[in-house]
């Protein structure tokens, strides 16, 4: 990790920028397919954070990209056009109706029941944050993105959903059955903006097994209107309206504005060039150096084994003679070994006294880019070499062997 500490926020903006620009070189140079997205910064806090996401299904974070656009964010940060619902609003100014719904609890079986769509219901969560409970409405496909609404309400702690009791309390009824209307004790309500302009929707009638149709949200309640949900697939981008997709990803580097959040909590003061004493403001870099390595194996890896990039890969090339017994074949690989050595290249001799089926799969095993094998081909003055990505073998002149390695080095 590193940190930077800046009289102004000019000097942030340019250390964060130059901690950017490194990640991305760095990342290039270990041959690193990544993506660099807006980020949530979470309990570091701050004004903008950037993580660099690798694709991998072994990952433990989701990111939303967009081809077309090259829109990118984290999935707690993404904001998107939603799908539109999969049935049209009735039509008419009508009044909320509370029907019978036996049993009936989630909203998947409430589409059921009723015949139409989730996307017709609205979905009612009730969340707790600083010791205060609000309603959250979203349409009843969506999911609720904890990090949203705790900006929304400018949570200090994290937010948590309410207790069963809690909420029986509070509403007279059970999760499954709950809805902005009738609440017997007032709360504030926060309903995500896909339901703005939408009509007679079905929700909880705040009595358990009803539920009311022709529901409007801003006529038959008055919330407050924020972006509160997850992006979901089959949304769009914003402004240009092509697809996102959201993608599995690993996380190998977070760098954060922090601002004056930790500085001033320390009391921390500096003179500046005027001899005034000023709160310095602060940024955050952090990089997972282990992180690289397992991205790198999970994006090129086969069955045999790691297919390494030759800037994170153990060794360059390894020299494998066949028989290290035969006096020929020793010789010449010390001296392909000396030369590749001379050459500045990262060589490692298997001289171990095995057969070369199991020192070729030890080097497939762990990722070395090249290996130069010497053999039955060296009677003709010829060694073979291997890549360890293509496994196709080509011939090259005992002398030409370890120029050829560089060479190949020197085009990536």
């Amino acid at each position: 990790d590193s940190y930077s500490f800046d009289l102004a926020p000019e000097g942030l903006d340019a250390a964060y920028q130059k901690h950017y620009e490194a990640y991305c070189r760095i990342f290039d140079r270990c041959g690193l397919k990544y993506i660099a997205v807006e980020a949530h910064s979470g309990s570091m806090g701050g004004s903008q954070s950037h993580e660099f996401m690798v694709a991998s299904e072994a990952g433990e974070d989701y990111i939303v990209v967009c081809g077309q656009t090259g829109y990118a964010a984290n999935l707690e940060k993404a904001v998107s056009r939603p799908a539109p619902p999969l049935a049209p609003d009735p039509e008419g100014d009508l009044e909320p109706e509370k029907f019978h719904t036996p049993g009936r609890k989630t909203i998947a079986e409430v589409a059921e029941f009723t015949g139409l769509p989730e996307t017709s219901q609205m979905k009612s969560l009730v969340m707790v944050a600083d010791g205060e409970m609000y309603l959250c409405l979203l349409r009843g496909d969506h999911t609720l993105s904890e990090t949203k609404f705790a900006g929304v309400v400018g949570a200090k702690t994290e937010p948590r959903p309410a207790h069963p009791d809690e909420i029986r309390e509070r509403f007279g009824a059970d999760a499954g059955s709950l809805g902005p209307l009738g609440i017997q004790r007032p709360m504030r309500i926060i309903a995500d903006l896909a339901l703005q302009g939408r009509r007679n929707m079905i929700c909880g009638a705040n009595e358990n097994d009803y539920h009311l149709r022709h529901v409007t949200p801003g006529e038959d309640f008055h919330p407050q209107w924020a972006d509160i949900r997850q992006v979901a697939e089959g949304d769009l981008e914003i402004e240009s309206g092509a697809p996102l997709e959201i993608v599995k990803t690993v996380e190998i580097g977070h760098i954060f504005k922090l601002g004056y959040k930790y500085s001033e909590s320390m009391g921390l003061r500096v003179l500046d060039e005027h001899g005034r004493e000023v709160t310095p403001i602060m940024g955050s870099y952090g990089i997972g150096v282990g992180r690289i390595l397992s991205a790198a194996i999970e994006l090129y890896h086969d069955a045999d084994g790691m297919v390494l990039p030759p800037s994170i890969a153990p060794f360059t090339v390894v020299v494998t003679p066949v028989n290290w017994k035969d006096p020929a074949i020793r010789q010449a690989a010390e001296s392909i070994y000396a030369e590749c050595k001379s050459l500045g290249l990262d060589v490692l001799l298997d001289d171990r006294d095995e057969r070369p089926g199991v020192k070729f799969k030890d080097a497939d095993l762990i990722g070395i880019p090249w290996r130069i094998t010497v053999g039955k081909k060296l009677a003709a003055g010829a060694v073979e070499i291997t890549d360890r990505r293509t496994r196709q073998p080509v011939e090259a002149p005992v002398a030409e062997a370890a120029r050829s390695v560089a060479a190949r080095l020197s085009q990536i």
